[in-house]
């Protein structure tokens, strides 16, 4: 009886992680090919297109472009292209998703 059970408890904890899982693939998914500001340790900044991100949570960015941290509140400076990023995921200090890629996929619908 107490095998049985523990494997009905054991079936109902990895359909919560399965649900779990997906729903952060999903949201993971409605991610996709908006644009993100990421803030990095070394302060700067990238800003792009998020195009994925594996286990270690290093991300990858197209058509992005770095903003360096400035020592004056006023300027921003004029940003570096990079282009195709990969961002390793232990420098990732924050990411933000800019509100309009957000406004406009939610019009589309």
């Amino acid at each position: 009886m107490a095998t049985e059970n523990e494997e009905n408890g054991a079936d109902m904890q990895s359909e919560s992680e399965e649900s779990a899982y997906c729903l952060a693939r999903q949201k993971l998914e409605s991610l996709l090919n908006k644009n993100m500001r990421i803030r990095m340790t070394d302060g700067r900044t990238l800003v792009g297109l998020f195009l994925c991100t594996d286990r270690d949570c290093n991300v990858i960015l197209g058509s992005a472009q770095e903003f360096l941290k400035s020592t004056d509140s006023f300027s921003q400076g004029e940003p570096r292209v990079l282009g195709l990023a990969m961002i390793p995921g232990h420098h990732v200090v924050s990411i933000e998703v800019e509100s309009e890629s957000l406004v406009n996929s939610s019009q589309g619908m």
